[in-house]
C-alpha cells in the first residue's frame, strides 16, 4: 500500500509539473514580419508578411545592406547567436529576405535579427531559395499584395545551440488573382537548380507544419 501511494505521488508530480511546462514558441511581433520563434530549436518555425509594391519600389533611394546581424530585443538572450553561427560552415539564412526591406532602416535593421535567420546550406541559400525571394519580389512587384509564409523545421544535428534544420518551406498567397505556391526544400548540399521541382502541395505544408493559412 506505501509503495502504492509513492507511484500514485510521483504520477500527480509528473502530472503536475507536465502541465506547467513553458510553451517553446514564442510570437515576436515587429513591424516587418512576425516570428514564431522556437527557443528550444532556436529557430522560427513560422514568419509571416506582405510583400507589397509600396514596400518594395522605394520612393528614393534604397537602404544600403550592412549585415549588422543582432539579437532580437524582444528575446536577446535566446537570440544572441553570432558565436553559434561563426566559422559552422552555414549560412544565416534570410527567412524574410533583406531585399524585401530595404525602403525603410527600421525594416533592414528588423530582418537581420536572429529570430530572422536558420542554418541553410549556400547552396540552397544562394540557389533556388534566393531564386524563389526574386519571384516574390517580382510577383508582388506586378500584382500589388502577395502574403508570404516560411520557416524551417526538423532535426539535421546542431552548431551550437542552434538546430540545422532538415527542412525549409515557403508558401505565398497572391492576393488579386487568388493564387497560392507552396514549396518544400530539403537543406542539404546538394540543390537543384529548377525552382518548380520544389512546388508542394499547400496540404502537405499544412499538414507537416501544423499552419493554417489565411
Amino acid at each position: 500500500m506505501q509503495l502504492f501511494k509513492k507511484i500514485i505521488g510521483l504520477v500527480i508530480i509528473t502530472l503536475l509539473f507536465g502541465s506547467f511546462k513553458k510553451d517553446p514558441i514564442v510570437k515576436l511581433t515587429h513591424t516587418g514580419y512576425i516570428a514564431y520563434y522556437n527557443t528550444d530549436l532556436r529557430y522560427s518555425v513560422n514568419i509571416e508578411w506582405w510583400d507589397t509594391r509600396a514596400r518594395l519600389v522605394c520612393p528614393e533611394s534604397k537602404v544600403p545592406r550592412k549585415d549588422a546581424f543582432a539579437p532580437d530585443p524582444l528575446l536577446a538572450a535566446e537570440t544572441d547567436l553570432m558565436d553559434d553561427y561563426k566559422g559552422s560552415g552555414f549560412d544565416r539564412g534570410h527567412m524574410c529576405p533583406a531585399a524585401d526591406n530595404q525602403c525603410s532602416s527600421e525594416l533592414q535593421k528588423e530582418c537581420f535579427y536572429f529570430s530572422n535567420m536558420s542554418p541553410q546550406y549556400h547552396s540552397l541559400n544562394a540557389g533556388i531559395w534566393k531564386t524563389l525571394e526574386s519571384r516574390t519580389r517580382e510577383l508582388a512587384t506586378q500584382f500589388d499584395s502577395v502574403k508570404v509564409w516560411c520557416g524551417s523545421l526538423g532535426n539535421a544535428g546542431k552548431i551550437g545551440t542552434v538546430t540545422i534544420p532538415t527542412h525549409c518551406w515557403k508558401v505565398i498567397f497572391i492576393k488579386k488573382t487568388k493564387v497560392w505556391e507552396a514549396y518544400l526544400f530539403e537543406n542539404t548540399k546538394v540543390q537543384p537548380k529548377d525552382l518548380e521541382s520544389k512546388l508542394t502541395p499547400l496540404s502537405k505544408i499544412q499538414t507537416i507544419t501544423r499552419i493554417k493559412f489565411k
